[in-house]
């Protein structure tokens, strides 16, 4: 038997990091076994649905990596196939007519409210022999209503529910397009699923839905319901707490494969390991030994992990997500150094892209203006000298490398008799703008001659206009 498992989200917003979670749990079990993994797209809520929607999610998978071996499906592209089952149950005696107004359902659960019953469609409508004038009828399936119903979950083990407290679900709105319940079940059946991982909001719906694949003749897949995610403070996570869409932690500068690590080891574990290779996820991950219990985020947690990823990433693979961040920026980046010395240079340092983006702009672009602290400590008339010295220590030298530059400034040190500091910053204020670089010597070998003489001389200028 093949292993098939799917992502089913409803494009009615991004894609946020639980329904992210419950992916890369779907994919890890496809690929560790061998199977297929289906992308589709549960877009029958026609109000709620968008293109916008639909497109965040297709670029937060492939921004994940989280590569689908069938699919993009569309369930507003397989209503004729949904209409065909309704009827089968319609047929088979599985389904029916239901005229009951929205004022009558009312009442019902109000009555049952003060009989201290739990609300529920009480079937009334179920031994209907002729429809009601004038009343546009959903349609109901037919529960069973003696015995139980027993999901064998990979997580939470056996859980059993009693018929008797499931109600006749609806399947199809008054105007025929199927709901949720129903278009999944069919879904399942059609694509052959075999294993169906999601979040546990969706436990009480399995019950239900086997009911519906026995009345279809068809076994159900089995199921895997992974806890929710909770915020720092306990609640469940929601746009409050943070980022909570995969692509704001794009935005924010993480490191894909940072937060694909990150998100495994909410509610699962391989003994005290931190950081897993996409392969190890494979070949460790397993469905069974997920948490029962819900998952706290930790955005300190996972800002620690992305500085792990950086450190240890080929300058390359940073280079290739620090362009978007770049792009960002508005900076041409033919002007200045290679991403991937960019990469080289701020991998010890930065925790994310955003910093190593922000970090390196004076690379690219020429400073017009200074941080005015740092400008009042460094440059002013007694670094002045310092600065004129560097200037032509720096013209004269046959190699612009940083162990000759290092020479340069240590000598400007010893003949002024300051400590290597008193030069070192003033150049860094005039490249950068401000106190804060990588170590001197191998910035300005990236820099350039020509940039940093320049940068030299304006700043110069800019010390000689302060006091004229």
């Amino acid at each position: 038997m093949t292993i098939r498992t799917r992502f089913a989200p409803s494009p009615t917003g991004y894609l946020h990091v639980g329904g992210a979670r419950t992916a890369l749990f779907s994919w890890l079990y496809a690929r560790k076994h061998g199977g297929r993994f289906v992308l589709r797209i549960e877009d029958t809520d026609l109000e709620r649905s968008t293109a916008e929607s639909v497109q965040a999610i297709l670029d937060g998978m492939s921004w994940l990596g989280l590569d689908y071996d069938e699919g993009p499906f569309y369930q507003t592209q397989r209503f004729d196939r949904y209409k065909e089952i309704i009827q089968q149950l319609l047929d088979q005696g599985d389904a029916y007519y239901c005229y009951c107004s929205k004022d009558e359902l009312e009442e019902m659960r109000e009555q049952q409210r003060a009989n201290k019953e739990k609300p529920r469609y009480d079937g009334r409508c179920r031994k209907l022999t002729e429809p009601k004038p004038g009343v546009e009828p959903v349609i109901r399936f037919k529960n069973p209503t003696t015995g139980s119903v027993i999901v064998r979950d990979m997580i939470r083990g056996n859980v059993e529910f009693k018929n008797a407290e499931l109600d006749d679900l609806i399947i199809a709105r008054p105007d025929g397009t199927p709901t949720y319940n129903l278009t999944v079940v069919v879904d399942d059946m059609d694509m052959q699923m075999t294993h169906v991982i999601r979040g546990d909001d969706h436990l009480n719906n399995s019950p239900r839905q086997i009911n519906i694949f026995k009345a279809l003749g068809a076994e159900p897949p089995k199921f895997a319901h992974v806890p929710m995610i909770l915020g720092d403070d306990g609640a469940r996570l929601s746009k409050r707490h943070g980022a909570v869409g995969v692509m704001s932690y794009r935005d924010q500068g993480y490191l894909p494969e940072a937060l694909l690590n990150y998100l495994v080891r909410l509610g699962w574990s391989h003994g005290d390991q931190e950081i897993f290779s996409i392969q190890e996820m494979i070949e460790l991950f397993d469905i069974e030994d997920v948490n029962k219990a819900a998952s706290s985020f930790n955005t300190e947690k996972l800002l620690w992990l992305n500085q792990q990823y950086i450190k240890n990433s080929t300058p390359t693979h940073i280079a290739d997500h620090l362009a978007w961040h770049m792009q960002q920026h508005n900076v041409d980046i033919s002007v200045g150094p290679s991403l991937e010395k960019i990469a080289v240079l701020y991998q010890e340092r930065a925790k994310t892209l955003v910093e190593m983006a922000e970090s390196s702009l004076f690379f690219y672009n020429k400073v017009s203006s200074f941080d005015e602290k740092a400008a009042k400590k460094n440059l002013n008339q007694a670094s002045l000298p310092l600065l004129q010295n560097m200037q032509s220590r720096l013209s004269a030298l046959s190699e612009w490398l940083a162990e000759p530059i290092h020479t340069e400034i240590k000598a400007c040190a010893d003949m002024h008799e300051v400590g290597m500091g008193k030069v070192a910053q003033p150049i860094r204020v005039a490249i950068t703008g401000n106190t804060v670089s990588p170590s001197l010597d191998v910035t300005l070998e990236l820099l350039g001659r020509e940039r940093t003489l320049a940068a030299i001389e304006f700043a110069i200028d800019w010390i000689n206009n302060q006091d004229s």
